[in-house]
């Protein structure tokens, strides 16, 4: 079967099934970057060529399609030269599976491989002030459930450093409480570490856990529903 006959759907599943979730164990945060990525680029394929996802062919997703998928990603989506070029990698790493399980692909899979990472200007990285990040954790209106949560959100995101990723699925049982209390992050990379809070911190969730209550909410920072928070919620 030539590329422009073999089906692009069972390669999609086997690639998160056996390849990132199986053989390479790829954390819950890679695997859901990977959804995501996949999800905008069927979307834009099919608003561009009217082509359901289901009927794709390998074929279909070839060097000039990404092209323009990676132009709309930085033009239309907003979306910087860095995040462009994670977008473009997980595509080489499907691709590069794809070429092994459908030799018939290859010679259009190396035209996609050729398609080169885009250099970007490498910035200095900002900082707030203390005065600043003080106004920035005190902005939220505290009179408020949600307001209550923001703020709490905000201070432990200052005291750990914790990526967005990490607190939206922090539970409540890894905020340990005790002589010091500290969080267990489990991160990008199945990289596991604690984090020892300030007694500020301490002592502000503290309160917030007392008014979420026992209502089987497990989240630290849950929406009003009580699920996590999304990455565009917490922006």
């Amino acid at each position: 079967m030539s590329a422009s006959q073999s089906p692009l759907a069972p390669h999609i599943q086997a690639f998160f099934t056996d390849h990132l979730w199986r053989h390479k164990r790829a954390s819950p945060q890679t695997l859901a970057s990977c959804r995501d990525s996949f999800r905008w680029l069927l979307t834009f394929v099919k608003e561009t060529t009217g082509i359901e996802p289901s009927a794709l062919g390998v074929a279909d997703l070839d060097a000039p399609t990404l092209l323009a998928f990676l132009d709309h990603l930085e033009q239309q989506r907003g979306n910087a030269i860095r995040s462009r070029n994670i977008r473009l990698s997980a595509r080489r790493t499907f691709f590069r599976f794809v070429a092994l399980r459908d030799p018939e692909s290859v010679e259009m899979v190396t035209r996609v491989l050729a398609i080169p990472i885009k250099r970007e200007a490498k910035k200095l990285v900002g900082y707030l002030t203390r005065p600043e990040i003080d106004a920035l954790i005190a902005a939220p209106d505290q009179s408020s459930w949600i307001g209550r949560r923001d703020h709490a959100l905000l201070l432990t995101m200052y005291n750990s450093g914790a990526r967005v990723s990490e607190i939206t699925s922090l539970k409540r049982e890894q905020v340990v409480f005790g002589a010091t209390t500290f969080l267990e992050l489990h991160g990008k990379g199945r990289k596991a570490r604690t984090i020892p809070l300030w007694p500020q911190t301490r002592d502000v969730l503290q309160r917030w856990f007392r008014a979420l209550g026992e209502h089987k909410r497990e989240m630290a920072f849950p929406n009003a529903r009580g699920r996590p928070l999304a990455r565009h919620s917490v922006n």
